[in-house]
């Protein structure tokens, strides 16, 4: 069993053995939790990322309130203990069918769906400051790479420049006992909103030609590509550059890979990259790449809604980003990546990536 999973199940069998003392002593049988809600979450501008506060609440055994969670956080416990011991790994789907089951003497099953399973695994990884990913459990792999890279995923040699046009799979675990990099030649991530423009990229060999690894997460990114992504930008020093739409849904994908997301505020400092640039799409860059009005598309009710949210939360706060909103506003239009190939296929490619590069045209 390697290191790192010994050092887990130390974890895990801490929350047994505490419990187990309470009942020794005839106490209630209590674990302590960090509270993930929106009033004890914080943007750190010492790291630049979002974190979870100091405040804890209870789980007892013997509060008729509380005992339901607290009976699903000791299975759950268990159960991930029993997975990292079976050196498997299992999503967190089969997590839940595992668990599930009807209470022996009454008609009340463990777990009525997976909406009650999950806020415990998350709830696990916060107090342990674990990754969900160090705990076995797996999301279906969603992100694509490609670029001049040679990596180890456990025993199969992988290089990262002969994917072919579909490139590599990104893992849910990128975490260095399992995926080791054995080469990095690139001067920085372009990590890409979409997969249909990540493929355009791919197409036209733009990791090659400008010496750079091509990243995508298709839309809101999964942990994988996050963590590798950061890995990437800590390891070997490469600046994450990200390209999405100009709108407040592709805006706020890159605060996520910047900053961290709220949901997943207790495990950020293993996930984001703070010095992440945003280099585009924005909407001045109609304006400057003289981009035909007509591709442009008119701002929606809840598009309004959701930048006027973006615009109250103070890692939005910096001269450039409310520039960039205010434009947004008194043009009413937004933009997607796809519209830049009204000036050619391989604009973006060719042209527009490159220039911004080159010019530093980034929004922080």
């Amino acid at each position: 069993m390697a290191d790192r999973d010994k050092e887990v199940i130390k974890k895990l069998e801490g929350i047994g053995e505490q419990l187990l003392k309470q009942i020794e002593k005839s106490q209630n049988p209590t674990v302590e939790l960090p509270v993930r809600t929106l009033n004890n979450i914080f943007f750190d501008k010492k790291t630049g990322t979002i974190k979870l506060g100091d405040k804890t609440s209870e789980r007892q055994f013997l509060n008729v309130a509380h005992s339901r969670k607290f009976m699903q956080t000791a299975l759950v416990a268990a159960e991930i203990k029993k997975v990292i011991e079976s050196k498997a790994t299992v999503s967190i789907r089969d997590l839940y069918y595992a668990l599930k089951h009807t209470i022996e003497g009454t008609q009340e099953n463990s777990f009525e769906s997976q909406e009650e399973s999950d806020p415990v695994i998350e709830d696990i990884e916060a107090s342990l400051d674990l990754l969900r990913e160090e705990l076995h459990l797996a999301a279906s792999a969603k992100g694509i790479i490609a670029g001049d890279v040679q990596l180890r995923d456990g025993n199969d040699s992988i290089d990262l420049s002969k994917m072919g046009s579909g490139g590599w799979s990104v893992p849910s675990n990128v975490e260095p006992n399992k995926i080791e990099f054995k080469k990095v030649k690139a001067e920085y991530v372009l990590f890409i909103e979409k997969d249909a423009v990540w493929r355009r990229f791919n197409e036209d060999q733009f990791w090659k030609k400008n010496n750079c690894i091509i990243l995508t997460g298709r839309g809101q990114p999964g942990r994988g590509e996050r963590r590798l992504a950061q890995r990437l930008n800590k390891e070997f020093g490469l600046p994450i550059q990200v390209l999405c739409d100009a709108d407040p849904w592709g805006m706020y994908i890159y605060s996520v890979i910047k900053q961290g997301s709220i949901s997943l505020s207790y495990s950020e400092e293993k996930l984001a990259t703070p010095s992440a640039k945003f280099i585009g799409l924005t909407t001045k860059d109609v304006e400057t790449y003289k981009i035909p009005k007509e591709v442009t598309i008119r701002l929606n009710q809840l598009d309004v809604k959701r930048l006027k949210e973006m615009e109250g939360y103070e890692w939005f706060q910096k001269k450039e980003w409310k520039e960039e909103f205010a434009n947004m506003k008194e043009k009413a239009y937004k933009l997607e990546l796809e519209a830049l190939s009204k000036k050619g296929i391989r604009f973006i490619t060719e042209t527009y990536v490159p220039r911004k590069i080159k010019e530093e045209d980034y929004l922080p």
